[in-house]
């Protein structure tokens, strides 16, 4: 029997350790797999343990879909304050991509694996919070650009364009997480990928193309 924890800092330990428990066999295995005797096995704890932490293994995804997603909004702050609204997107583009390769179970979690929604009535994210959501990021810095008349005047709708770039970098992400260690395919280097994927899609949807020669280089 695990000893019983006593301090905050103990106490915010375990609870990292069983929220990357559980992503990780969440991705394995799959959720509905999943119990929370085995989380607790897996770090050698009771599941009584885990229920004084968490309420259910539903409370526990969200824990772990709100940890991830907050993580990769925290992750963009930065750009978001980058002056140029091209160079911004693009850079968000990448960001985005950095961290999806850097936190590949991460990234399993909460765009490669079948599950319920995770914002539910107990999540601590804000949707449309560009501090918080990572869509609304992406969505706010579209429509600035788009309200600069920086897109092509036949494109309409900001919301298809933020869903087109972002389905875009995830497309490349997926296949390089899924699959990038595959011999079967010759890879390019996941850098050319990402580059030749963004240079090509702004190059269509941008009113003025010629500063991506720059910046993409």
């Amino acid at each position: 029997m695990a000893p019983k924890l006593k301090s905050p800092e103990e106490r915010e330990k375990l609870r990292i350790m069983i929220l990357d428990a559980a992503r990780t066999l969440f991705v394995e295995k799959g959720i509905e797999a999943v119990s929370m005797r085995e989380i607790a096995k897996q770090i050698n704890y009771s599941a009584t343990t885990l229920y004084h932490h968490f309420a259910d293994k539903d409370a526990l995804l969200q824990a772990v879909c709100d940890e991830d997603f907050l993580a990769l909004a925290s992750s963009m702050r930065e750009i978001m304050s980058i002056p140029d609204l091209i160079h911004r997107l693009q850079a968000l583009c990448k960001g985005y991509a950095a961290f999806a390769l850097q936190h590949p179970n991460h990234y399993r979690l909460m765009f490669m694996t079948p599950h319920a929604p995770c914002y539910l009535d107990t999540t601590k994210i804000q949707q449309g919070n560009t501090e918080q959501d990572g869509y609304a990021q992406l969505k706010w810095v579209v429509k600035t650009a788009f309200d600069a008349q920086l897109f092509k005047s036949e494109i309409t709708d900001y919301e298809l364009i933020a869903q087109t770039l972002w389905a875009s970098v995830h497309g490349v992400c997926s296949l390089e997480i899924a699959l990038g260690h595959d011999p079967w395919i010759n890879w390019a280097s996941i850098e050319a990928r990402l580059d030749l994927m963004q240079r090509s899609l702004l190059m269509g949807l941008l009113q003025n193309p010629e500063p991506l020669k720059e910046s993409l280089n």
